[in-house]
């Protein structure tokens, strides 16, 4: 019989519940008068008008971890143009719970009431309310996510067990762009997302636990040779990110993940890196750098943490001296094997290479103009630096505070300017980039396995 790899990660959904809820009931009065309320009690955190705290001219330095491990302890607020876009998107919904990006082929269609509504945005949407600290369970929006989520379960349910797709919904903006199965790739993040949320509801929970192993199967089985999920689409290199990322956020919840899967999918990113320019291939995505750069940034920041916390850890048991850096020789000092050290180091460099990267105003303008794709990459080196802590964070919110603000429809919503021009996509991408840091826990804390420790320090 062949060895079944699926293991369940550490922590289950009802541990993320109360570690976070722990976390957050810490928190004290942020900056401005802000008030910070727990994720689950869902009472808004008071709006201010955002502050930067770096200047938007500081460059991103990856700097070593002697000075740059500092994990994010307080979430930013919401500030008054982020929350009018949040009411946009509630706006928006439709009257089934869901929202749509609209067809490729009706690029120019910006109601996002005269689109057919598909789950990979629903699910995309339905996690920046989510990201934004509301939940399906009670306080504001809570029936817009509960409408979301029942719609999302009764499409996952309902449709066949057999292929990579989780509807007949085809020819979305999304799919076209980033590939034609990133809707299973979207709902496996929803449901993890959204499982800490629903302790309290065990019929619920239940249901979208199997829906999610459902996402988790589908993902998995379509996983091409190459540890990519390079199925169709304009830039595939950003299906194959966000596959990754639902994979480790199904495994967060405790849920089974083949681990082969996921490992060759964080080789396929790395093996995107050229350590001789120090920069990603862009061939799969469309030729951009940044997508190529954002993803890559993105698979390589749990291990590049890991490596980080590592040396630290030595650091103070006086095995490495303070101004030690991550290397292959100090990781094996620290006491890690040499093939495990030879990993992280490497998804280290690629990572400091990574967020060199993004002071660079020719791959941070991706395409020339703005599109969903600009506004997911920016999401996904969001969440990365969220992982890695430090300046580095502060310096590129600072930068997106100022540089999306700026682009905002007078209606409260973004929209894209070429391939990817749903209102309702681009908002929503904005809005999970400039929120990030309210999903540190979720991020940061992995089963241990090529990520971090399992402990938010």
């Amino acid at each position: 019989m062949q060895k079944d790899h699926r293991t369940p990660a550490r922590r289950t959904a009802q541990q993320f519940t109360t570690l976070r809820a722990s976390a957050l009931a810490t928190l004290g009065t942020l900056m401005l008068g802000a008030s910070i309320t727990s994720f689950f009690g869902n009472q808004h955190s008071a709006t201010t008008e955002y502050v930067p705290q770096n200047g938007r001219n500081a460059p991103l330095n990856n700097n070593t971890p002697n000075n740059n491990n500092e994990t994010i302890t307080q979430p930013g607020p919401i500030d008054p143009f982020m929350q009018k876009g949040l009411q946009w998107l509630v706006d928006a919904q439709h009257k089934d719970g869901g929202w749509g990006a609209g067809s490729y082929a009706k690029q120019g269609q910006r109601d996002p009431h005269a689109v057919t509504v598909d789950p990979g945005t629903t699910a995309f949407t339905a996690m920046a309310l989510l990201r934004a600290g509301y939940n399906p369970v009670k306080g504001e929006y809570s029936e817009n996510l509960r409408h979301a989520l029942e719609y999302l379960l009764t499409t996952v349910e309902q449709y066949k067990e057999e292929g990579p797709r989780i509807s007949d919904v085809a020819g979305t903006q999304p799919q076209r762009k980033l590939g034609e199965f990133v809707d299973v790739s979207l709902c496996a993040q929803f449901f993890g997302r959204v499982l800490p949320t629903l302790a309290d509801e065990p019929t619920l929970k239940a249901r979208a636990e199997k829906a999610l192993d459902k996402c988790v199967r589908k993902i998995e089985n379509s996983q091409k040779e190459d540890g990519s999920w390079n199925h169709g689409g304009w830039a595939p290199v950003l299906q194959s990110s966000m596959a990754n990322n639902a994979l480790e956020i199904a495994q967060e919840n405790g849920r089974a993940v083949n681990d082969s899967v996921l490992e060759r999918s964080r080789e396929y990113q790395k093996g995107n890196y050229n350590p001789s320019t120090k920069s990603y291939r862009a061939d799969a995505g469309a030729g951009i750098e940044l997508y190529a750069n954002s993803s890559g940034q993105r698979a390589a920041a749990k291990e590049t943490k890991r490596a980080k916390d590592i040396v630290v850890a030595a650091k103070r048991e006086g095995k490495l001296r303070d101004s030690d850096d991550v290397t292959v020789d100090n990781l094996v000092k620290a006491g890690i094997t040499r093939n495990e050290a030879s990993k992280l180091a490497r998804a280290y460099d690629q990572n400091g290479a990574a967020v060199a990267k993004l002071n660079d105003e020719r791959v941070l303008s991706g395409f020339g103009n703005n599109g969903g794709e600009e506004f997911l990459s920016y999401m996904l080196s969001s969440e990365s630096l969220v992982v890695t802590g430090g300046d580095d964070w502060r310096k590129w919110n600072d930068k997106m505070h100022e540089r999306l603000q700026k682009i905002q429809n007078g209606d409260g919503s973004w929209s894209g300017h070429h391939c990817i021009t749903s209102p309702v996509f681009c908002t929503a991408a904005v809005i999970l980039c400039l929120t990030a840091d309210r999903d540190a826990e979720m991020l940061r804390i992995t089963s241990g396995k090529g990520g971090t420790t399992g402990v938010v320090q």
